[in-house]
């Protein structure tokens, strides 16, 4: 029974437990994903119009991004406690929009639906700020990976629940409102006191590379399975009982994972500890961000202050030993209170707290990059309806699901590869987001040209390369500015994406999108100035705005997103130039 006891002691105590349960969480943490779902029944029930809808989208995309709360409650809560107001928020806020939709609550003013989006749709960002601190901690030499699939599951969310949704089979659209608001609520508090730091720096097991084999088997499979199962139900009227055998076969393949933590708490053969770990010393054990050197580094300014002229002419011995001799006099005085020794500032690789991050040019080299990178992608997947239909395509929505996959692998793909070149090659992992910021660039270039297939061909780039920001971006941050204040680095970064897209989408896209349709009415209507032309739109009332055909419409949008990417390559490249030594001194030790 001891036995027994102590297996389930540290089966709940298991970092690849904590990691699995994250993965759950943020299967439903893609909440704004499914925005484009639920409109429309806002919009049908509430009586709106387009520009009403495109406010509450506004007000999704910010409750999506602005995640400064949430990250500075997890530095000051228990993650369960971040997780909780994260399951409070998304339940009152989406369970609010149900009741205003079905009539079950008096309809509310605009703002205040604008404000329940809002508050539901931020809910998300305590679910990603918790999975990804807990994960980060627990996997210090993984992060790439780690991050990356719990990101790909984050981008997939909306695909999930959409299945599970169709098991539903409902009448009335609005349970999906419902579920949105019940699920992801459901799943948070169930798992929250499982998502936590565990010690994960004593767990490294010689097993570690074939768990995570297991878990990109199972995210190549799970993408290639939705893939299939999103276009059977769009080409053939199935029965609801092979649904529910696809929508049963989704949480087979979800459940998988778990399996990992399973067989390395309970078979013998799996729970022997590597040889890395048993070389590991106790100091190390006890605390992984400290090594021997770290209690000599608080006098490292003072003994540069102290120290005579001539020791640095003396030869490379005597001089480490006077060296020595003055930090040791120093440590003593220290102790006696004889001296006050100062703290340095923190160099790269260590614990940045946000404001001394703040003004270091690589956090910002890094947010500009990643503004123009996945700021450009962002414009893609917010106009490939329009994008499509000014080329001729009918099924706008085939873009949509393919880009959201592609979206996934790219996450996946971007921890993978980043990790591969740090770990190998102890070289910096923003080399690969110039990469991806490259790929991108090709892909916004197909778009411009509107070749036959080109539709296909960039969705694959822009949705690689998107996916891949948000893989590498946080791995990179962490391992530059340290873990201590993760989870508000990690939400400063993402306001670089509705940064990016409101300008590139909201100014760009958009007045260039209006000034080829209009153009092109005119061409139909000749003699009617544009002014006029606008102000007969306007008195009649069109409900749709005018469209716009052919690869004309998105021919310079897209070229300028190109152009951007290159920049942002760019800044990537400044940034790889920078931060050589650091990745050269945290990886280049354990290659040798």
């Amino acid at each position: 029974m001891g036995c027994f006891t102590e297996s389930l002691s540290s089966f709940f105590n298991n970092r690849w437990l904590v990691f699995v349960a994250a993965m759950w969480i943020q299967s439903c943490a893609g909440i704004g994903y499914l925005f484009g779902s639920i409109s429309p029944t806002i919009k049908t029930s509430l009586n709106y119009n387009q520009r009403q809808v495109a406010r509450l989208g506004v007000a999704k995309d910010l409750g999506d991004s602005v995640g400064f709360l949430a990250g500075g409650l997890s530095e000051i809560l228990p993650l369960w406690g971040a997780l909780l107001i994260g399951a409070v928020q998304n339940f009152v806020g989406y369970g609010w929009v149900w009741l205003v939709v079905t009539g079950r609550a008096p309809v509310l003013p605009l703002w205040a639906m604008c404000i329940l989006i809002f508050v539901g749709t931020n809910g998300e960002t305590y679910f990603n700020t918790a999975a990804l601190v807990s994960c980060v901690q627990n996997f210090p030499k993984s992060r790439g990976p780690v991050v990356g699939i719990l990101k790909g599951f984050a981008g997939l969310g909306g695909a999930i629940l959409t299945q599970m949704y169709a098991v539903m089979n409902s009448p009335d659209h609005a349970s999906l409102i419902f579920m949105v608001a019940v699920g992801p609520t459901m799943v948070a508090i169930a798992l929250m006191f499982i998502i936590r730091p565990v010690g994960g720096h004593k767990q490294i097991r010689s097993s570690d590379g074939f768990s995570f084999s297991i878990v990109y088997s199972v995210c190549l499979i799970l993408a290639a399975y939705l893939m299939g199962v999103m276009l059977v139900e769009d080409l053939v009227d199935l029965s609801e009982t092979v649904v529910i055998i696809f929508t049963v076969g989704l949480l087979v393949l979800l459940l998988i994972p778990i399996a990992i933590p399973v067989a390395l708490t309970f078979s013998s053969r799996w729970s022997r500890p590597s040889v890395e770990e048993a070389l590991l010393s106790d100091s190390q054990k006890q605390d992984p961000g400290k090594s021997e050197d770290d209690s000599q580094d608080i006098i490292f300014s003072e003994v540069e202050d102290e120290k005579p002229k001539e020791v640095d002419l003396l030869p490379a011995h005597e001089r480490q030993k006077r060296i020595a001799q003055l930090q040791t006099r120093l440590a003593q005085a220290a102790a006696e209170g004889a001296v006050r020794i100062k703290k340095r500032r923190p160099r790269r690789g260590e614990d940045f707290t946000m404001m001394e991050a703040l003004i270091k040019a690589d956090l910002w080299l890094m947010f500009f990059s990643l503004l123009l990178g996945s700021g450009s992608g962002l414009t893609v997947i917010d106009n490939l309806g329009q994008m499509s239909q000014s080329l001729g395509y009918d099924n706008t929505h085939v873009f949509v699901s393919m880009i959201s996959i592609w979206n996934f692998l790219g996450r996946i793909g971007g921890g993978y590869f980043s990790e591969k070149i740090v770990s190998d090659y102890a070289y910096p992992r923003p080399v690969a987001m110039a990469a991806a910021q490259v790929i991108m660039a090709v892909g916004h270039f197909f778009f411009a040209m509107g070749w036959p297939g080109a539709m296909y061909i960039g969705t694959l780039l822009v949705g690689l390369g998107y996916g891949a920001h948000w893989a590498i971006v946080p791995a990179a941050a962490s391992e530059l500015f340290g873990l201590k204040k993760f989870g508000a680095l990690y939400n400063f970064l993402t306001l670089a994406n509705p940064a990016g897209s409101l300008i590139f989408s909201g100014v760009i896209a958009s007045s260039i999108y209006d000034r080829e349709a209009e153009k092109q009415a005119q061409g139909r209507l000749p003699g009617i100035s544009r002014g006029l032309l606008s102000s007969f739109s306007s008195y009649v009332h069109l409900e749709e705005p005018l469209k716009c055909d052919g690869a004309i419409c998105f021919f310079l949008t897209s070229l300028i997103m190109s152009g951007l990417c290159i920049i942002a390559c760019m800044l990537s490249m400044i940034l790889v130039y920078r931060t050589k030594p650091v990745y050269a001194q945290l990886y280049g030790r354990s290659r040798r």
